[in-house]
């Protein structure tokens, strides 16, 4: 029997001591090295890797782009987290947190940095007046939404996600706690996408581009490996909204900006044209680097 654990009187850093990602967390920021980020053509520059919290800006890009707002053209840069590319001095201009995404829009006379990704998608929506209501009660309600996911996103994540499938040994308390809390959420949700199409009311918003890429693939089982343990098929109206939003063409190519894991055909590492996603997936990219 692991005998408890007493936290000393001052905490000191114990550099092995993080599993899975114990070679990029510290607990001080800033930067580690110098690297300046490369700037391509278009007006948005976004420095990003397709977890969820990525997936969320890809997507609003491509949906504005498909909705006619031509001057969301963006240059999707990626930025290998494992290997510590946050940290470079670059990065930490962009967005001092050291977290993906971030976003740096040169469209006007002096570049405007945005991080955050809830930041990202309100700082998009009001640009281009899109995907967020103008009606002061309909907007309250989407970004409340849009909020509730940025303050329940670490529970699922950095609380679930983590104990569940990435800590270095099993804690029943932590992984009970935190999946009484993902349930709580999911419930929550399904509650709310029962009286509602979309989460923020009759139309398609923000607040979906936000939610989806962590609770839809939580429960399709992309995530964590946790489906059977959660029960996600209880939560009918997630599923059916999941669903709903899957199928949109933006969102599917959203989800392939910056991706490195899965299907080579669903890998876009980088994103620089439209014809990207026709020509360099990975699946079209890797044979041709194994001829040469």
């Amino acid at each position: 029997m692991t005998e408890p654990y007493t936290p000393p009187t001052v905490w000191t850093w114990d550099k092995d001591n993080g599993g899975r990602f114990a070679n990029i967390n510290r607990p001080i920021a800033g930067a580690t090295h110098e690297k300046d980020l490369p700037v391509g053509k278009h007006p948005l520059q976004l420095y990003s890797l397709a977890t969820p919290n990525g997936v969320k800006v890809t997507v609003m890009l491509e949906e504005l782009l498909a909705a006619g707002h031509t001057g969301a053209e963006y240059d999707a840069w990626l930025i290998k987290i494992m290997e510590g590319d946050q940290f470079g001095s670059g990065f930490v201009a962009a967005n001092p947190n050291s977290k993906i995404p971030a976003l740096v829009d040169r469209s006007g006379p002096t570049p405007v940095r945005v991080f955050e990704s809830g930041s990202i998608l309100l700082y998009l929506a009001d640009k281009f007046g899109a995907f967020v209501p103008t009606d002061p009660a309909k907007r309250a309600e989407v970004l409340s939404w849009l909020f509730w996911q940025m303050g329940a996103g670490p529970m699922l994540g950095g609380g679930f996600g983590h104990f569940y499938a990435y800590a270095p040994m099993k804690i029943e308390y932590a992984i009970d706690r935190f999946a009484m809390e993902v349930k709580r959420q999911l419930d929550v949700l399904d509650r709310r996408l029962a009286e509602s199409e979309y989460v923020g009311g009759s139309d398609y918003s923000i607040a979906d581009m936000a939610i989806w890429p962590w609770y839809g693939a939580l429960v399709k089982g992309l995530v964590y490996d946790a489906a059977e343990f959660l029960q996600v098929q209880d939560y009918k109206n997630v599923q059916r909204w999941t669903d709903q939003i899957a199928a949109r063409p933006a969102v599917q190519r959203g989800r392939m900006v910056n991706r490195v894991m899965g299907d080579p055909a669903s890998q876009l590492h980088e994103r620089h044209d439209a014809s990207d996603f026709d020509t360099k997936t990975q699946d079209k990219l890797a044979p041709a680097s194994a001829d040469a």
